[in-house]
C-alpha cells in the first residue's frame, strides 16, 4: 500500500471537485444571490486542501492492486462534507453540520433522503447545487477522474473496478480503460441533455428541466420542490421523468451498444433488461389493481400508480403522491421492488437484476438437481455459461446485504428509539439509494437524531458502493498487504 499515493490521488479528486463549486457560485451572481459568497468560501477550502495533499506527495509512483478501495472510501467521505459547508453555512439553510452532511452524501450517493423543506424558497443556487451533486454522482465521479488521469500520470483501472456496480467488475467498453470512461460519460451528457429538453418543452421553466434532468438521468430523486414532479401536476412531465427513469436504469454499457450497432433492438435481447421491464410492469400493474380496488380521494390509480412504480422500483425517489399513505400492502410491495433495482452498471441503486436473476437461475438449478441428481444443469445468461466462481460471488453479496439490512436496522431501532417500519424503511431506502421511505421518513428525514443521520450515511455509502468496497477496509487482512 503506497499511502503517499493515495493520499495524492484523493488530493487531486478534490481538487477537481472544487471547481464544481463555481457553477452554482455564478447562478447566484446571475440571479443576485448572496449565497455566491458561500459558494466561493467552499471552493477556497476545498480548493487549498485538495493542494494541500496534492502538491507534498507529487510523483511518478503508480497505484497498487487494493489502492482504489482506500481511495474511494476517502474520496467519498471527504467529498460528503467538503460538499456539506455551502448547505452548512449558508443562511438560508439554517442546518446543522450533521444534516448539512446528511443533505450532501445524500446527494453524492443519489440517494434523494433530504432534510430539508422549504425547498420553494431557497435560493436557485442551493437548488442547483443539491442537482448537480446527484448528477456528479449518478455516474461516479471517479469514473470521470478516470478519464483524465492519463494527464496525471495515474493508471486508473483500481478505481474504476471499484466504483462500477453489477456483479461483472471487468468488462470494459472498449480496450483502453480511459476509452470506456469517457464513453460513459459521452452516453450519461447526451441522456442529460436529451431530458432537459424534453422537461422543458413538456413545460417546465428552462432553470427546473435542466435541474430535474440532473436527477433523473442520475436516478437520484431531489427537486427544486416540495411537492417534488407532484408541483407541476402534468402527465406530459411525468410521462418524460418515466421514460428516462426507465432508461437510466438500464445497462450504460448496453446503451454503448445500441448506439454503436445502431440497433436499439439489442435492448429486448438482453435478458436482465427483459426482467427489469418485466418487474416494472408486474409491480406496476398489481399496484394499479389496489389502487382501483381501494381508491384513495385525489389519487389517479393508473397514472399514479405507474409513476410511483417506476419511480420507486429504479431507485429515483421522485413522488406525485404520498405513496406511504396507499392502501393495503402497496407502500410495502414498491419498498421490496427498490431492493431489485436497476440493471447492473446503471446509475440505479438496489441488490441489481441481473444478481436476481441469477439468484433465480441457481434456485431453478437446485430443484432440478433434487429431481434428477446426477444431471447437469449450467447456469446460462443470454446464451452464456455462468462461471460457478461468479455464483458464489452473487451469493456472497446478497447475504452480506441481507446481513448488513438487518444490523443496520437493529442499530438504529436501538440509537434512535425508532418503531420497526420507520428503521425499516429508512435503512432500505439509504441501502438501496432510494430516498423516500414510511413511516416517520416518509416525507423527509429531518426528525432523526444526529446519531441515526450519522448511521444512515454510512448506510448510503455501503448501498453506492455496494458493500464489499467498504467492508474491506475493515478487514485486518486489508492492511498488513
Amino acid at each position: 500500500m503506497h499511502l503517499a499515493v493515495i493520499f495524492r490521488v484523493t488530493g487531486t479528486l478534490l481538487t477537481f471537485f472544487s471547481f464544481t463549486f463555481l457553477v452554482p457560485m455564478i447562478v447566484a451572481l446571475f440571479y443576485g444571490e448572496a449565497s455566491w459568497s458561500t459558494f466561493l468560501l467552499a471552493f477556497a477550502i476545498t480548493l487549498g486542501c485538495g493542494l494541500l495533499m496534492w502538491l507534498p506527495l507529487r510523483g511518478d509512483r503508480e497505484l497498487r492492486g487494493g489502492d482504489g478501495f482506500l481511495i474511494t472510501a476517502l474520496f467519498y467521505v471527504g467529498l460528503g462534507m467538503f460538499g456539506a459547508i455551502p448547505l452548512y453555512f449558508d443562511a438560508s439553510t439554517d442546518l446543522s453540520f450533521t444534516d448539512a452532511a446528511f443533505e450532501s452524501m445524500s446527494g453524492l450517493t443519489t440517494t434523494g433522503a433530504t432534510v430539508i423543506t422549504g425547498l420553494d424558497e431557497l435560493p436557485k443556487s442551493l437548488l442547483l447545487y443539491r442537482q448537480l451533486e446527484q448528477w456528479l454522482g449518478g455516474m461516479g465521479i471517479i469514473v470521470l477522474a478516470v478519464a483524465i488521469f492519463p494527464m496525471l500520470g495515474i493508471g486508473g483501472m483500481q478505481l474504476y473496478r471499484t466504483e462500477s456496480p453489477g456483479p461483472v467488475k471487468d468488462n470494459k467498453l472498449t480496450p483502453r480503460i480511459t476509452e470506456s470512461a469517457k464513453a460513459l460519460w459521452y452516453i450519461y451528457l447526451s441522456l442529460t441533455i436529451a431530458c432537459a429538453l424534453a422537461y422543458w418543452l413538456a413545460g417546465m421553466t428552462p432553470f427546473d428541466a435542466i435541474a430535474h434532468s440532473f436527477s433523473t438521468v442520475a436516478i437520484g430523486g431531489f427537486s427544486t420542490h416540495d411537492a417534488s414532479i407532484g408541483y407541476f401536476n402534468s402527465a406530459l412531465i411525468e410521462g418524460v421523468a418515466m421514460f428516462f427513469m426507465v432508461l437510466s436504469g438500464i445497462n450504460f454499457g448496453l446503451h454503448f451498444l445500441v448506439w454503436r450497432r445502431r440497433n436499439p433492438l439489442h435492448y429486448l435481447m438482453d435478458m436482465e433488461v427483459r426482467w427489469y421491464l418485466g418487474l416494472l410492469t408486474t409491480v406496476a400493474l398489481v399496484v394499479c389493481i389496489i389502487l382501483v380496488v381501494y381508491p384513495v380521494a385525489g389519487v389517479s390509480p393508473f397514472r399514479d400508480g405507474i409513476f410511483q412504480t417506476i419511480s420507486i422500483a429504479t431507485t429515483t425517489g421522485f413522488t406525485t403522491q404520498n405513496f406511504s399513505s396507499w392502501p393495503s400492502v402497496a407502500p410495502v410491495l414498491l419498498l421490496f421492488a427498490a431492493f431489485a433495482g436497476g440493471c447492473a452498471g446503471s446509475t440505479a441503486g438496489g441488490i441489481k437484476m441481473i444478481r436476481v436473476l441469477m439468484i433465480y437461475l441457481q434456485g431453478m438449478r437446485e430443484i432440478k438437481r433434487l429431481i434428477h441428481p446426477s444431471g447437469v444443469f449450467p447456469i446460462k445468461v443470454g446464451g452464456a455459461p455462468v462461471s460457478d466462481r461468479l455464483i458464489e460471488a452473487v451469493w456472497s453479496f446478497f447475504s452480506v446485504y441481507v446481513i448488513i439490512f438487518l444490523l443496520m436496522v437493529t442499530c438504529i431501532m436501538v440509537v434512535g428509539d425508532l418503531d420497526f417500519i420507520t428503521a425499516f424503511s429508512a435503512v432500505g431506502a439509504c441501502l438501496n439509494n432510494m430516498g423516500p421511505g414510511l413511516g416517520d421518513v416518509a416525507l423527509n428525514y429531518s426528525s432523526l437524531s444526529p446519531a441515526v443521520k450519522w448511521l444512515l450515511m454510512f448506510t448510503m455509502m455501503l448501498g453506492r458502493l455496494e458493500i464489499f468496497t467498504l467492508l474491506i477496509l475493515l478487514t485486518p487482512a486489508y492492511w498488513r498487504r
